[in-house]
């Protein structure tokens, strides 16, 4: 039944892009579509899309049980997954939002990234192993493995689902205009191509698929990224002392495109912003679900040890891009229009570098590798999301961990199709809402909610369930009301004259009070519950730095 019902959604959807693609050669309209159609990046795309259902379709075949389904059976390597987790990191925002950062602001951009790569080592040193030893699908499998399950479960779905939901429907509006930017779509067809897709990868593959999605499409963006970087590299005689000496004479802010400081207003917004990437990045529910795919701790740090190698790499590839750009495109009138602003706006300045460098088959294989980014990301984003309905509100909180694998992984699938439901609806209703904040939120929440009760549940004894709820909830519910209050929200948005909090990054903020209000409630908890829960970290400590008693990978 699986097999017939995977094949049919696939001849559908090849059915429906074929029709999207024939449909996009005459509807060149929309505020956000500016470029002619590009035939070779939809025959890529496509392309791209045969492969991974096909990839899918092998998944699902080795998908039975629930670790199967969420952690492909903890049999990925160390390499394999530290290429997933840089393909779950490095988004299209991340190609197109930092070349075009770079490409306005210059040395900033980069700066920006430091926040993005400094969480890994992070993860690598405190978290990595202790996450792969003590748990078994969730993040919220290690914040509860000596706490109370249903407040700490709880607490740990309002975080992820807060924060998959924010990061999904951003992705899915951002995916919209930039598919309907590149290829000609419509924005409802390409959120809905995007949001189908999602939900085959996922429904049918689980996590087996969802990771050589990431990896295929991580090799892409490296491959793609080097070989622009090399092209344009090309015309200064790959010299970076002629390249940044070329772009301060034609940028109008000259020399100080090298100086760091033009991006952020002050030094708290600055800290805030650092702590939200940093600290984010350690609590975002899609990568901390990676651990558990790994066979064993040994693997986990390798996979850490392996991501930011990749990322690393690729932010300075984007950099140099970002650079390359301001020479051959910011001056170059067949990019610019009446004003004299580039063709969908700073972002779109390595798409038309690739242009420059490798003409219009280049520029097609770059814009469906942007295209291939969204559709991983946002499939791995749906999977952790999926996870927490099914595995922690469903099964250990609704049956109290009385109920079948098989029940599970039907309710998580069940999840998924919602998710991409929801995913596709509001991705939609929000076409001409300013979608700015939600990422930010995203990060913030992550950084505030999950990370701290994350971290002190595997460091601290003294941390309490008492502890862990109240300060996840002051994170979360302090995050979420300064973005409202802020500059993003309360002006932008909102449209009043003066925001209430004066500051966009809550997370110096919001972290803090997490950690202080969990540190607060924890030590002024007395309760006899409170004395087993830290008479059980000893045990905890042992198995997270030995791995006795750890799950170990599905026997295929």
């Amino acid at each position: 039944m699986k097999k017939i019902s995977l094949m049919t959604a696939f001849v559908s959807l090849a059915a429906m892009l074929v029709v999207g693609a024939a449909v996009a050669a005459g509807a060149i309209e929309g505020e956000a579509t500016k470029l002619p159609v590009n035939i070779s990046a939809i025959v890529m795309f496509l392309m791209f899309v045969t492969g991974t259902l096909f990839i899918t379709y092998w998944a699902a075949r080795r998908t039975r049980t629930a670790k199967e389904f969420y952690t492909a059976g903890g049999g990925i390597t160390g390499f394999q997954n530290g290429l997933a987790i840089a393909g779950d990191y490095m988004s299209a925002a991340t190609f197109l939002g930092i070349s075009g950062l770079v490409f306005l602001k210059g040395y900033d951009g980069l700066v920006y990234t430091v926040g993005f790569l400094v969480g890994w080592p992070f993860i690598l040193f405190l978290m990595a192993e202790k996450l792969r030893n003590l748990g078994k699908y969730t993040f919220a499998d290690v914040a509860s493995y000596r706490l109370q399950q249903t407040p700490i479960r709880a607490l740990a779905a309002c975080g992820t689902l807060a924060t998959v939901t924010l990061y999904l429907v951003a992705q899915m509006v951002g995916s919209g205009k930039l598919i309907q930017l590149l290829f000609g779509l419509p924005y409802p067809v390409a959120v809905v191509i995007v949001g189908v897709l999602m939900v085959l990868y996922v429904t049918f593959g689980g996590m087996l698929a969802t990771t050589w999605v990431q990896i295929i499409k991580a090799g892409l963006l490296l491959t793609g990224g080097t070989g622009l970087m090399l092209m344009a590299m090309a015309h200064f005689d790959f010299s970076l002392e002629n390249l940044f000496r070329q772009a301060t004479a034609m940028h109008p802010d000259g020399l100080k495109l090298m100086e760091p400081g033009g991006l952020l207003p002050d030094p708290v917004s600055a800290i805030s912003l650092g702590m939200a990437l940093m600290f984010g990045t350690a609590g975002l529910p899609h990568i901390l679900m990676r651990f558990f795919t790994v066979p064993d701790a040994k693997q986990a740090r390798r996979s850490v040890f392996y991501a930011t190698g990749f990322v690393g790499y690729f932010f300075l590839v984007v950099f140099v891009i970002g650079f390359c750009a301001i020479v051959l495109v910011s001056q170059n009138p067949e990019f610019l229009d009446a004003d004299g602003k580039i063709f969908g706006g700073n972002n779109m300045a390595a798409v038309h570098l690739s242009r420059v460098v490798g003409g219009n088959l280049f520029m097609g294989f770059i814009s469906a590798v942007a295209f291939a980014t969204i559709l991983a990301v946002v499939a791995g984003l749906t999977l952790a999301g999926a996870s927490a309905i099914s595995h922690d509100l469903y099964a250990h909180i609704i049956r109290k961990g009385d109920v079948s694998e098989k029940k599970e992984v039907m309710v998580s699938r069940a999840a998924t199709i919602l998710l991409g439901v929801i995913a596709i609806t509001v991705g939609i209703a929000f076409e001409k809402q300013n979608i700015a904040y939600m990422v930010g939120l995203a990060f913030a929440i992550a950084a505030s909610a999950n990370f701290p009760v994350l971290l002190l549940s595997m460091l601290w004894k003294g941390l309490t369930t008492r502890g862990a709820f109240i300060g996840g909830f002051i994170g979360l519910t302090t995050a979420v009301v300064l973005v409202v209050i802020g500059p993003i929200v309360w002006v932008d948005v909102l449209g009043n004259a003066e925001p209430i909090f004066p500051y966009k990054y809550p997370a110096l903020f919001s972290v803090t009070a997490a950690f202080v209000g969990t540190w607060f409630f924890s030590i002024t908890d007395k309760s006899e519950a409170a004395a087993k829960e830290k008479a059980a970290f000893l045990p905890q400590y042992i198995r997270a730095q030995t791995g006795i008693g750890a799950e170990g990978a599905s026997d295929h």
